[in-house]
């Protein structure tokens, strides 16, 4: 048989993986080194060249869309249908297992999948019959709670009991609630899929044997996202028959916070019996200078197997990196590199712009806009159409324009304030009635005995708090409006509540709404003038709901569009051109990392991830101060950018080429002698050609790019460009 179409177009170390003799094996793949390619050809191997059975081979992967890829995949190379296979992700398969083996499982023969939404729903109904206060206990923590300890293979039974711990014995009992209605009910939530599963084969050793005698080869791809549960399942399946060949890289371990243990593919050679290692280091996508800079970052990890990338596509252009006055300087160069791209023949496909949090993305939205640059938010949303900016935007209009039907149905029970489905349509039908607003018709509602007692001092205090807040901002700036709105709805407290990730980008996201208030009108970003004139005055609140209600109704373009994502949403991606935005410490590497044992490393493997996106050319881009979460901060550039080579790195300008090489240790002394040989000191009086005489406030930057905060006496305190605004001083 003729299996050189297997072999063709593969590296050396590539065809060793494909090509390994049948046993346990290691492939630590790096970045672009073609993983997916040597996965595929090593089962058409087995098949062709070991006479493997198909129907012999399971092969599991993380994601719906990469297990169809790879079964494509396969099929073509092995010029015909491989339906005999298993190939899925664990979810996937442990659905098939059960669904084969209902009643061996305990489970009813038309048992209920329970998607993300629905599971949320069944335990927010668990809460209620148990009388929990959902402001208090919020059911996304509830949730998150039992998928955590189902991940880890525990049952409610199994946890130990800490009557101690009120949080634990509350979630606790939602936990032995919510499995006992799951029972009832016949229903399965994904983390059951795989608990259940594995708890089949460990109960019912008879089929475990039928199924490791059936499949002798396991394939796993993306090793190092398996989280507890599937590491065991794999475990128990393969028994000491099968063998495994697992393929990922540990240096893009990213996924910590969702159960992702890096510790399963460290722990692999160990587990497994006489594991072979090979190692994939060739990478097809990156430049050398990419590609140095990522081993340089990655070296500084100390838990690693250890690989070296590299490359014979060439030196490539250095990684250009850009320092903003602040996040919106950083966000119009951003904005304004993309529209060069384009306009030079490239395509808005062609970028992507990386950053460690979603708040970041408003800043660079606005600038694309501006610049009528097309972009598609990644596997996210908009600024203006997150669910939390929404319902802060929604009290906003309210205290605005009471007759607004669409905030007021948005918020009149979020957070909730026990005003339910029922009530909300009784003023719905009031409104209707009378032709008038729904707050109109829930006072009308009140006066008119139309709700029970309950119901009406509910929407009595919803009232009444529109009306407080409106009250207490009549005279304040629009960001103090905003931030009135956000905490004294309990909307920070409310979203705040929910676990993990999702529940920190929330509260940033309300964070960032009120910094995007703050700089609504037109904060000094470059100077526009010679003599560092701003332009324009703050606007008022309709104005800025107007903007924020048009930006959220902007294009999404279903064409080509520049890419805006999370480093977490861009692992598997590839991109001609990346910029990674907001290298700055506290962003990224985050701020919790120092309270965090291993974080800090996570924190390094996601700037890998980022770095090996990068096809031609990387930016770094960071900025001096920034407003994010509500609150102005001066930064540092990332250790990160310290890590990488300095010859790797060249520093670049708004409108010019490369100006020098970039240095990429900063400090303060730095700074203050660029200040003293610009003959300006914070406290010092000068005087301005049209402004007058002022006091220095404040100083940021160095060299030509220092810019000042001076309070005039005439018009105020104002930002200027040192370089362009020839003060004088006149003593001190």
């Amino acid at each position: 048989m003729d299996i050189t179409h297997i072999l063709d177009g593969l590296n050396d170390r590539q065809r060793d993986a494909v090509t390994a003799p049948i046993g346990n094996l290691l492939v630590v793949a790096g970045a672009g080194s073609g993983k997916t390619r040597v996965l595929v050809h090593r089962i058409a191997w087995l098949v062709e060249a070991e006479g493997a059975s198909p129907g012999g081979i399971l092969a599991v992967t993380f994601t719906n869309k990469a297990a169809a890829e790879m079964r494509g995949r396969v099929e073509r190379l092995l010029e015909g249908p491989a339906r005999a296979m298993w190939v899925g992700t664990f979810h996937g398969i442990a659905h098939r297992l059960l669904r084969m083996h209902w009643a061996d499982a305990g489970l009813p023969q038309n048992f209920q999948i329970l998607d993300a939404d629905d599971q949320l729903r069944l335990v927010k109904r668990v809460m209620r019959a148990l009388d929990l206060d959902e402001q208090k206990w919020p059911a996304r923590q509830a949730v998150w709670f039992i998928n955590h300890h189902k991940d880890e293979g525990r049952r409610a039974k199994d946890l130990p009991r800490n009557d101690a711990d009120i949080y634990h014995v509350t979630h606790l009992k939602v936990y032995e609630a919510y499995e006992e209605l799951c029972a009832q009910g016949g229903l399965v939530d994904f983390a059951e899929l795989l608990l259940r599963s594995h708890e089949l084969w460990l109960e019912r050793p008879d089929i475990l044997d039928h199924y490791q005698r059936r499949f002798k080869h396991l394939l796993v791809d993306e090793f190092q996202d398996t989280n507890s549960i599937q590491y065991a399942w794999l475990r128990v399946l393969a028994g000491t028959s099968a063998d495994v060949w697992a393929v990922g890289d540990d240096d893009q371990s990213i996924y910590g916070w969702r159960g992702a243990k890096i510790e399963n593919i460290l722990s692999f050679r160990k587990d497994f019996a006489d594991v072979q290692t090979v190692r994939l280091e060739q990478n097809y996508r990156s430049t050398s200078t990419i590609l140095r800079a990522a081993n340089a970052l990655i070296d500084n990890n100390a838990e690693r197997l250890g690989k070296n990338l590299w490359t014979d596509a060439g030196d490539g252009d250095p990684i250009l990196v850009y320092s903003g006055y602040n996040d919106l300087d950083e966000a119009r160069f951003i904005a304004d590199r993309t529209q060069s791209w384009i306009q030079r023949g490239g395509s808005a496909d062609d970028v992507a712009v990386l950053y460690r949090s979603n708040a970041q993305s408003r800043v660079i939205e606005e600038a694309f806009l501006r610049l009528d640059i097309p972009y598609r938010i990644y596997g996210g949303l908009r600024f203006f159409e997150r669910a939390e900016v929404r319902n802060a935007l929604a009290y906003m209009r309210l205290i605005s324009q009471r007759h607004a039907d669409v905030a007021f149905e948005r918020v009149v029970n979020t957070p909730p304030r026990g005003i339910g489905a029922k009530t909300v349509e009784a003023i719905r039908n009031i409104a209707r009635a009378n032709g008038v607003s729904m707050w109109q018709a829930a006072k009308e509602g009140i006066a008119r005995g139309l709700f029970t007692g309950r119901a009406a001092a509910a929407i009595g205090a919803f009232l009444k708090l529109i009306d407080d807040m409106a009250g207490n901002v009549k005279d304040c700036a629009l960001h103090e409006i905003a931030e009135c709105c956000i905490e004294t709805s309990g909307l920070m407290a409310y979203h705040s509540r929910e676990r993990g990730e999702q529940g920190i980008a929330r509260r940033e996201n309300l964070e960032e709404l009120i910094t995007a208030c703050r700089q609504f009108g037109g904060e000094l970003v470059l100077p526009l003038t010679p003599t560092g004139e701003e332009a324009g005055q703050a606007s008022e609140l309709e104005e800025f709901l107007d903007k924020a209600a048009l930006d959220a109704g902007e294009y999404q373009s279903g064409g080509t569009a520049a890419q805006m994502m999370t480093l977490h949403s861009a692992k598997g991606l590839e991109f001609p051109l990346v910029f990674m935005a907001g290298m700055e410490e506290g962003l990224f590497p985050n701020r919790q990392t120092e309270r965090e044992p291993g974080r800090l490393e996570e924190e390094r493997r996601l700037a890998y991830v980022g770095i090996t996106r990068a096809m031609q050319q990387l930016y770094f881009t960071y900025a001096e101060t920034r407003r994010l979460h509500g609150s102005q901060s001066h930064n540092w550039p990332s250790r990160f950018l310290q890590e990488v080579p300095e010859d790797c790195l060249q520093e670049v300008r708004m409108g010019g080429d490369v100006s020098r090489q970039f240095r990429t240790l900063h400090n303060g002394a730095d700074d203050e002698a660029d200040q003293d040989e610009a003959g300006v000191r914070i406290g010092q009086f000068v005087t301005h050609a049209t402004f007058g005489e002022g006091v220095v406030l404040q100083a940021e930057g160095h060299g030509d790019r220092t810019r000042v905060q001076v309070n005039f006496s005439r018009a105020g305190a104002k930002w200027l460009m040192l370089a362009y605004a020839n003060l004088k001083t006149v003593g001190d």
